[in-house]
């Protein structure tokens, strides 16, 4: 079996920054990769102004690498309707006076706004985690935004919605999972949320104008689809992408941080966002396969349920990258930045397993760099027991896989 090398990589440490630092995001997202990490990358692989995909985009740290090297085609698929919102909003190109006047038309829609025309949308427990106060107010907000033109600046303003909608619900604000404030807290939370929307639509309007705007140009081609990536005709030079480190049930819940706004904004399938993931559906038999077989099987003994879970997991990953291999140009690279978590305290070399999925998919495995992770919001300790007080270490780094289609 081969062991593929990993060399440490300090300076993609990026130590002490964070994702504002060169490009703040217009939306919060979970675990999102440094567009600084990505930006590197291609420098380092003289990857500019080549075509790039990433098939799990998130808020589009890979997209905004590929715009810092002039990329002319770039590509971003998502599961979460929320992740191709925030995409949208950050890069397609708008003058900042159609965006001034879709403003004022917005204002002047909503301070004509009646009750008669507010209706609250109906899903499960919306009163568990909006007071009726709130409710009316973001239910005013959301008809106004609904009468907009049919414009693409509505992206901006639905992003600043989506972040209005958390910050005026109950739910503890440095949480990605819904957690909700204390019972005794409840009484004396009364945001004013129109306040809150319009400080918001401020932030978004003012990082897209001297942030993003800037590197969009007419000549790009960026392509945004809420799905699973599947090769069709389109190829490309580079994919560079981070996925998911694990199942969205057990990692990071991305379906729980988008609840909110996936619901009101009446996107399909909201709570089943996790379960539609990868590994999301465990499935009935184990995946020992290759590199990782090791890893699972030594999970079995220690939790079936669990060797399960992450088999699902796995074997989704696989049938992913044999989609993506197909979509890589001859000569192209496939970058995938990764974390290897530990379950039941037993490490899962992903890093190995996507080398070795490349390679046998007639790929030729380059490198693998191993970086600190020092500034990505992530769980950095669970309890493979379940017992309280019992932790260990999720994860402490990143490797960045670098794999080159013979």
């Amino acid at each position: 079996m081969t062991i593929y090398p990993v060399i440490r990589k300090p300076e993609y440490d990026f130590k002490g920054q964070s994702y504002a630092s060169q490009y703040p995001n217009l939306h919060r997202y979970p675990a999102t990769m440094l567009p600084q990490i990505g930006i590197a990358l291609l420098d380092e692989l003289g990857l500019h102004g080549k075509s790039l995909l990433d098939p799990y985009c998130g808020s589009g740290s890979s997209l905004i690498a590929g715009l810092h090297h002039q990329s002319y085609q770039l590509y971003g698929y998502d599961l979460n309707p929320l992740a191709i919102l925030i995409c949208k909003a950050k890069f397609t190109r708008l003058p900042m006076d159609e965006i001034t006047t879709q403003k004022r038309h917005f204002k002047h829609i909503l301070d004509q706004t009646h009750d008669s025309q507010v209706t609250i949308p109906k899903f499960t427990n919306i009163h568990y985690w909006f007071s009726e106060r709130v409710l009316y107010q973001l239910g005013r907000i959301k008809c106004a935004l609904d009468q907009m033109s049919d414009s693409p600046a509505q992206y901006l303003f639905w992003v600043a919605f989506s972040e209005t909608l958390r910050a005026c619900s109950y739910v503890r604000q440095d949480e990605f999972k819904l957690y909700r404030i204390p019972k005794e807290a409840l009484p004396n939370f009364m945001p004013d949320v129109e306040d809150i929307f319009y400080a918001n639509l401020s932030r978004v309007l003012r990082l897209y104008e001297y942030i993003y705007l800037p590197k969009l140009r007419d000549s790009s081609q960026i392509c945004l689809k809420n799905s699973a990536f599947t090769p069709n005709q389109e190829t490309f030079d580079v994919v560079l992408t981070s996925p998911p480190y694990g199942d969205s049930k057990t990692t990071v819940a991305y379906g729980q941080f988008s609840l909110f706004t996936n619901e009101w904004l009446g996107f399909n399938d909201a709570r089943l966002l996790d379960k539609m993931m990868m590994g999301g559906k465990p499935d009935n038999t184990l995946y020992l396969n290759g590199i990782i077989g090791e890893s699972i099987q030594a999970i079995h003994l220690e939790s079936p349920k669990r060797a399960f879970e992450v088999s699902a997991f796995y074997r989704d990953l696989a049938r992913s990258i044999a989609d993506v291999a197909q979509a890589i140009n001859i000569g192209g690279y496939a970058i995938y930045v990764v974390g290897n978590r530990r379950v039941k305290n037993i490490a899962l070399p992903t890093d190995q397993f996507i080398a070795e999925q490349f390679e046998q998919h007639g790929f030729k495995h380059v490198i693998t760099y191993e970086r600190s992770l020092s500034n990505k919001v992530m769980p950095i300790k669970n309890s493979p027991s379940n017992r309280k007080g019992e932790t260990v270490n999720t994860m402490l780094g990143e490797h960045i896989v670098i794999c080159q289609r013979r």
